[in-house]
Protein backbone atom coordinates (compact mmCIF):
# COMPACT_ATOMS: atom_id res chain seq x y z
CA UNK A 1 0.00 0.00 0.00
CA UNK A 2 1.28 3.45 -0.91
CA UNK A 3 1.84 5.88 1.81
CA UNK A 4 -0.98 8.38 -0.07
CA UNK A 5 -3.25 5.36 -0.91
CA UNK A 6 -7.11 5.70 -2.06
CA UNK A 7 -9.76 5.40 0.81
CA UNK A 8 -13.17 3.67 0.34
CA UNK A 9 -15.38 3.62 2.90
CA UNK A 10 -18.47 1.16 2.73
CA UNK A 11 -21.33 3.64 4.36
CA UNK A 12 -21.15 7.31 4.14
CA UNK A 13 -22.89 7.82 7.75
CA UNK A 14 -21.43 9.20 10.68
CA UNK A 15 -18.15 6.76 10.79
CA UNK A 16 -17.62 6.95 6.98
CA UNK A 17 -17.39 10.63 7.36
CA UNK A 18 -15.59 10.79 10.32
CA UNK A 19 -12.95 8.87 8.49
CA UNK A 20 -13.28 10.39 5.60
CA UNK A 21 -12.02 13.81 7.42
CA UNK A 22 -8.92 11.78 8.91
CA UNK A 23 -8.04 10.79 5.65
CA UNK A 24 -8.40 13.83 3.59
CA UNK A 25 -6.50 16.37 6.35
CA UNK A 26 -3.88 13.41 6.17
CA UNK A 27 -3.48 14.14 2.06
CA UNK A 28 -5.75 11.14 1.07
CA UNK A 29 -8.36 11.10 -1.67
CA UNK A 30 -11.71 9.18 0.31
CA UNK A 31 -14.68 8.08 -1.60
CA UNK A 32 -17.96 7.17 0.45
CA UNK A 33 -20.02 4.72 -1.00
CA UNK A 34 -23.51 4.17 0.04
CA UNK A 35 -24.55 1.08 0.02
CA UNK A 36 -28.28 1.37 -0.38
CA UNK A 37 -30.00 1.80 -3.61
CA UNK A 38 -31.48 4.93 -3.74
CA UNK A 39 -33.56 6.84 -6.60
CA UNK A 40 -31.61 9.38 -7.84
CA UNK A 41 -33.56 12.29 -6.07
CA UNK A 42 -32.25 10.45 -3.16
CA UNK A 43 -28.98 9.68 -3.50
CA UNK A 44 -28.33 13.30 -4.24
CA UNK A 45 -29.93 14.20 -0.96
CA UNK A 46 -27.29 12.04 0.83
CA UNK A 47 -24.47 13.14 -1.26
CA UNK A 48 -25.32 16.55 -0.41
CA UNK A 49 -25.73 15.76 3.42
CA UNK A 50 -22.37 13.91 4.09
CA UNK A 51 -20.56 16.55 1.78
CA UNK A 52 -22.04 19.36 3.67
CA UNK A 53 -20.99 17.49 7.22
CA UNK A 54 -17.85 16.86 5.88
CA UNK A 55 -17.57 20.61 5.48
CA UNK A 56 -18.98 21.58 8.41
CA UNK A 57 -16.07 19.63 10.57
CA UNK A 58 -13.31 20.82 8.30
CA UNK A 59 -14.86 25.03 8.90
CA UNK A 60 -15.07 23.75 12.62
CA UNK A 61 -11.45 22.59 12.94
CA UNK A 62 -10.11 25.62 11.20
CA UNK A 63 -11.94 27.64 13.77
CA UNK A 64 -10.42 25.49 16.03
CA UNK A 65 -6.92 26.65 14.73
CA UNK A 66 -5.91 23.00 12.89
CA UNK A 67 -6.54 24.77 9.24
CA UNK A 68 -7.03 27.73 7.99
CA UNK A 69 -10.30 28.83 6.11
CA UNK A 70 -8.39 28.73 2.63
CA UNK A 71 -7.62 25.01 3.51
CA UNK A 72 -11.22 24.29 3.50
CA UNK A 73 -11.86 23.80 -0.47
CA UNK A 74 -8.41 21.40 -1.06
CA UNK A 75 -9.88 19.21 1.43
CA UNK A 76 -13.04 19.19 0.84
CA UNK A 77 -12.19 18.23 -2.85
CA UNK A 78 -10.65 15.07 -1.71
CA UNK A 79 -13.57 13.73 -0.53
CA UNK A 80 -16.82 12.50 -3.21
CA UNK A 81 -19.56 9.91 -2.64
CA UNK A 82 -20.52 7.21 -4.55
CA UNK A 83 -24.09 5.50 -5.60
CA UNK A 84 -24.19 1.94 -5.06
CA UNK A 85 -24.59 1.32 -8.50
CA UNK A 86 -21.17 2.65 -9.30
CA UNK A 87 -19.62 0.39 -6.35
CA UNK A 88 -17.26 -1.63 -8.19
CA UNK A 89 -15.73 1.21 -10.20
CA UNK A 90 -15.39 3.32 -6.82
CA UNK A 91 -13.56 0.50 -5.16
CA UNK A 92 -11.24 -0.62 -7.86
CA UNK A 93 -8.36 2.29 -7.07
CA UNK A 94 -9.04 1.72 -2.88
CA UNK A 95 -5.58 0.60 -1.25
CA UNK A 96 -7.82 -0.10 2.00
CA UNK A 97 -11.56 -0.38 2.45
CA UNK A 98 -13.67 0.62 5.64
CA UNK A 99 -16.92 -0.83 6.29
CA UNK A 100 -19.05 1.56 8.46
CA UNK A 101 -22.91 0.10 8.26
CA UNK A 102 -25.25 -0.50 10.80
CA UNK A 103 -24.48 -3.05 13.72
CA UNK A 104 -26.13 -5.72 12.06
CA UNK A 105 -24.27 -9.23 11.13
CA UNK A 106 -26.82 -9.83 8.27
CA UNK A 107 -25.86 -6.74 6.61
CA UNK A 108 -22.33 -6.36 7.53
CA UNK A 109 -21.76 -9.62 5.65
CA UNK A 110 -23.41 -8.90 2.74
CA UNK A 111 -22.05 -5.78 2.29
CA UNK A 112 -18.35 -6.92 3.11
CA UNK A 113 -18.52 -9.96 1.10
CA UNK A 114 -19.94 -7.81 -2.38
CA UNK A 115 -16.73 -5.29 -1.50
CA UNK A 116 -14.29 -8.29 -1.11
CA UNK A 117 -15.51 -9.31 -4.70
CA UNK A 118 -15.11 -6.42 -6.20
CA UNK A 119 -11.58 -4.74 -5.16
CA UNK A 120 -8.33 -6.06 -5.86
CA UNK A 121 -6.74 -8.95 -4.72
CA UNK A 122 -4.48 -7.16 -2.53
CA UNK A 123 -6.64 -4.54 -1.12
CA UNK A 124 -7.45 -4.48 2.57
CA UNK A 125 -10.56 -4.64 3.91
CA UNK A 126 -11.89 -3.49 7.23
CA UNK A 127 -14.65 -3.29 9.48
CA UNK A 128 -15.55 -0.69 12.00
CA UNK A 129 -17.60 -2.02 14.40
CA UNK A 130 -16.39 -2.64 18.12
CA UNK A 131 -19.71 -5.11 18.43
CA UNK A 132 -19.20 -7.94 16.22
CA UNK A 133 -16.13 -9.94 16.25
CA UNK A 134 -13.77 -10.28 12.76
CA UNK A 135 -14.26 -14.34 12.88
CA UNK A 136 -18.09 -13.90 13.01
CA UNK A 137 -17.72 -11.74 9.39
CA UNK A 138 -14.48 -13.44 7.69
CA UNK A 139 -16.78 -15.69 6.54
CA UNK A 140 -18.15 -13.86 3.96
CA UNK A 141 -14.97 -12.26 2.91
CA UNK A 142 -13.46 -13.37 -0.44
CA UNK A 143 -9.93 -13.86 0.89
CA UNK A 144 -10.27 -13.18 4.27
CA UNK A 145 -6.28 -12.93 5.20
CA UNK A 146 -6.37 -9.16 4.07
CA UNK A 147 -9.58 -8.50 6.67
CA UNK A 148 -9.88 -7.61 10.08
CA UNK A 149 -11.58 -4.98 12.53
CA UNK A 150 -10.19 -1.45 12.81
CA UNK A 151 -12.03 0.42 15.38
CA UNK A 152 -12.23 4.23 15.78
CA UNK A 153 -13.15 6.17 18.89
CA UNK A 154 -16.01 9.03 17.81
CA UNK A 155 -14.96 11.44 16.65
CA UNK A 156 -12.65 9.72 14.26
CA UNK A 157 -11.31 12.94 13.16
CA UNK A 158 -9.98 13.90 16.48
CA UNK A 159 -9.10 10.94 18.91
CA UNK A 160 -5.62 9.57 17.82
CA UNK A 161 -6.61 5.91 19.26
CA UNK A 162 -7.82 3.03 16.96
CA UNK A 163 -7.92 -0.27 18.06
CA UNK A 164 -6.97 -2.97 15.34
CA UNK A 165 -8.36 -6.84 16.20
CA UNK A 166 -7.05 -8.96 13.49
CA UNK A 167 -8.89 -12.48 13.18
CA UNK A 168 -7.70 -16.14 12.80
CA UNK A 169 -7.21 -15.89 9.26
CA UNK A 170 -5.68 -11.98 9.23
CA UNK A 171 -1.91 -12.22 7.76
CA UNK A 172 0.34 -10.49 9.88
CA UNK A 173 1.79 -8.30 7.44
CA UNK A 174 -1.96 -6.90 6.95
CA UNK A 175 -1.65 -5.86 10.18
CA UNK A 176 1.85 -4.16 10.21
CA UNK A 177 0.29 -2.18 6.92
CA UNK A 178 -2.56 -0.59 8.86
CA UNK A 179 -0.86 0.19 11.56
CA UNK A 180 1.79 2.33 9.26
CA UNK A 181 -1.12 3.73 7.45
CA UNK A 182 -2.89 4.62 10.50
CA UNK A 183 0.27 6.39 12.00
CA UNK A 184 1.19 7.75 8.69
CA UNK A 185 -2.11 10.28 9.41
CA UNK A 186 -1.11 10.89 12.73
CA UNK A 187 -2.94 7.92 14.64
CA UNK A 188 -2.19 5.68 17.50
CA UNK A 189 -2.80 2.09 16.57
CA UNK A 190 -2.96 -0.53 19.39
CA UNK A 191 -3.23 -4.67 18.50
CA UNK A 192 -5.65 -6.28 20.19
CA UNK A 193 -7.72 -9.84 20.31
CA UNK A 194 -11.01 -10.48 18.63
CA UNK A 195 -12.98 -10.43 22.11
CA UNK A 196 -16.30 -8.36 22.65
CA UNK A 197 -15.57 -4.69 23.49
CA UNK A 198 -11.79 -5.11 22.44
CA UNK A 199 -9.84 -2.64 25.14
CA UNK A 200 -11.44 0.78 25.40
CA UNK A 201 -15.61 0.12 25.42
CA UNK A 202 -14.84 -2.76 27.44
CA UNK A 203 -12.84 -0.53 30.09
CA UNK A 204 -15.39 2.37 29.94
CA UNK A 205 -18.48 0.61 30.17
CA UNK A 206 -17.52 -0.36 33.34
CA UNK A 207 -16.37 2.84 34.76
CA UNK A 208 -19.55 4.39 33.15
CA UNK A 209 -22.20 2.29 34.83
CA UNK A 210 -20.22 2.70 37.97
CA UNK A 211 -20.41 6.58 37.71
CA UNK A 212 -24.13 5.88 36.81
CA UNK A 213 -24.63 3.71 40.05
CA UNK A 214 -22.95 6.34 42.53
CA UNK A 215 -25.08 8.92 41.18
CA UNK A 216 -28.55 6.22 42.27
CA UNK A 217 -26.78 5.52 45.13
CA UNK A 218 -26.46 8.98 46.54
CA UNK A 219 -22.90 8.90 47.15
CA UNK A 220 -22.66 12.06 45.10
CA UNK A 221 -24.00 14.62 42.44
CA UNK A 222 -24.10 13.92 39.17
CA UNK A 223 -21.83 17.44 38.55
CA UNK A 224 -19.74 16.28 41.51
CA UNK A 225 -19.16 13.40 40.05
CA UNK A 226 -17.99 14.49 36.55
CA UNK A 227 -16.15 17.10 38.25
CA UNK A 228 -14.05 14.20 39.76
CA UNK A 229 -13.63 12.57 36.67
CA UNK A 230 -12.49 15.55 34.96
CA UNK A 231 -9.91 16.12 37.48
CA UNK A 232 -8.97 13.37 39.53
CA UNK A 233 -9.21 10.23 37.52
CA UNK A 234 -9.22 11.51 33.60
CA UNK A 235 -6.51 13.98 34.69
CA UNK A 236 -3.98 11.03 35.94
CA UNK A 237 -4.81 8.61 32.89
CA UNK A 238 -4.36 11.51 30.67
CA UNK A 239 -0.49 11.50 31.19
CA UNK A 240 -0.23 7.42 33.14
CA UNK A 241 -1.72 4.17 31.46
CA UNK A 242 -3.94 2.60 33.30
CA UNK A 243 -1.72 -0.48 34.11
CA UNK A 244 1.03 2.22 34.39
CA UNK A 245 -0.91 3.77 37.51
CA UNK A 246 -0.81 0.55 39.29
CA UNK A 247 2.87 0.02 38.84
CA UNK A 248 3.45 3.90 39.68
CA UNK A 249 1.68 3.09 43.09
CA UNK A 250 2.32 -0.33 43.68
CA UNK A 251 -0.08 -3.78 42.63
CA UNK A 252 0.07 -4.66 46.31
CA UNK A 253 -1.86 -1.58 46.86
CA UNK A 254 -4.24 -2.15 44.26
CA UNK A 255 -4.26 -5.70 46.08
CA UNK A 256 -5.54 -4.52 49.30
CA UNK A 257 -8.17 -1.64 48.18
CA UNK A 258 -9.66 -3.98 45.90
CA UNK A 259 -10.31 -6.25 49.01
CA UNK A 260 -11.32 -3.46 50.88
CA UNK A 261 -13.79 -2.29 48.10
CA UNK A 262 -15.10 -5.78 47.73
CA UNK A 263 -15.91 -6.10 51.80
CA UNK A 264 -17.18 -3.00 52.48
CA UNK A 265 -19.23 -2.71 49.21
CA UNK A 266 -19.81 -6.46 49.25
CA UNK A 267 -19.62 -6.40 45.57
CA UNK A 268 -17.02 -8.96 43.84
CA UNK A 269 -17.29 -6.47 41.02
CA UNK A 270 -14.40 -4.81 42.73
CA UNK A 271 -11.90 -7.95 43.54
CA UNK A 272 -8.57 -8.01 42.09
CA UNK A 273 -8.10 -10.20 39.06
CA UNK A 274 -5.47 -13.58 39.79
CA UNK A 275 -3.14 -11.68 37.67
CA UNK A 276 -2.80 -8.95 40.51
CA UNK A 277 -2.51 -11.31 43.54
CA UNK A 278 0.18 -13.68 41.22
CA UNK A 279 2.33 -10.10 40.49
CA UNK A 280 2.26 -9.40 44.25
CA UNK A 281 3.38 -12.52 45.06
CA UNK A 282 5.96 -12.67 42.85
CA UNK A 283 7.61 -9.53 43.37
CA UNK A 284 6.57 -7.67 40.34
CA UNK A 285 4.51 -4.76 42.32
CA UNK A 286 5.98 -1.82 40.11
CA UNK A 287 8.60 1.05 39.96
CA UNK A 288 9.65 -0.06 43.53
CA UNK A 289 10.91 -3.89 42.28
CA UNK A 290 11.18 -2.38 38.93
CA UNK A 291 8.54 -5.43 37.04
CA UNK A 292 4.81 -4.47 37.34
CA UNK A 293 2.75 -4.90 34.92
CA UNK A 294 5.25 -2.96 32.68
CA UNK A 295 9.45 -3.93 33.13
CA UNK A 296 11.28 -0.95 34.30
CA UNK A 297 14.43 -3.07 34.46
CA UNK A 298 16.72 -0.64 32.24
CA UNK A 299 15.07 2.57 32.71
CA UNK A 300 16.44 5.42 34.80
CA UNK A 301 13.58 5.54 37.82
CA UNK A 302 14.20 9.37 38.32
CA UNK A 303 14.27 10.76 34.96
CA UNK A 304 10.93 8.85 33.99
CA UNK A 305 9.43 10.33 37.33
CA UNK A 306 10.25 13.98 36.43
CA UNK A 307 9.34 13.51 32.83
CA UNK A 308 5.46 12.48 34.42
CA UNK A 309 5.34 15.10 36.75
CA UNK A 310 6.28 17.57 33.83
CA UNK A 311 3.73 16.23 32.10
CA UNK A 312 1.16 16.49 34.95
CA UNK A 313 2.20 20.02 35.01
CA UNK A 314 1.37 20.80 31.57
CA UNK A 315 -2.33 19.29 32.25
CA UNK A 316 -2.39 21.82 34.69
CA UNK A 317 -1.36 24.55 32.82
CA UNK A 318 -3.27 23.60 30.09
CA UNK A 319 -6.55 23.38 32.49
CA UNK A 320 -5.62 27.10 33.65
CA UNK A 321 -5.81 25.51 36.85
CA UNK A 322 -2.06 26.30 37.80
CA UNK A 323 -1.18 28.50 40.20
CA UNK A 324 1.93 30.19 41.02
CA UNK A 325 3.25 29.74 45.28
CA UNK A 326 1.82 32.42 47.65
CA UNK A 327 5.25 34.15 49.11
CA UNK A 328 3.79 37.02 50.96
CA UNK A 329 3.36 36.47 54.44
Amino acid sequence: MTSRANIACLGAGRMGRGIAVAFAYAGHSVIMIDVKARSAEDFAKLEADALGEVRKTFASLSSLGLLTEADVGPLIARVSVAPASRSEAALSDAGIVFEGVPEVVELKREVLGSASRQVKPGTIIASTTSTILVDDLSGAIVNPRRFLNVHWLNPAYLIPLVEVSPGKATDPAIIDEVKALLEGIGKVPVVCAATPGFIVPRIQALAMNEAARMVEEGVASAADIDKAIKYGFGFRFAVLGMLEFIDWGGGDILYYASRYLTQALDSERYAAPAIVERNMHEGRIGLTTRAGFLDYDNLDIEAYRRDRLQAFVAMLNQLGIAKPPVLEE
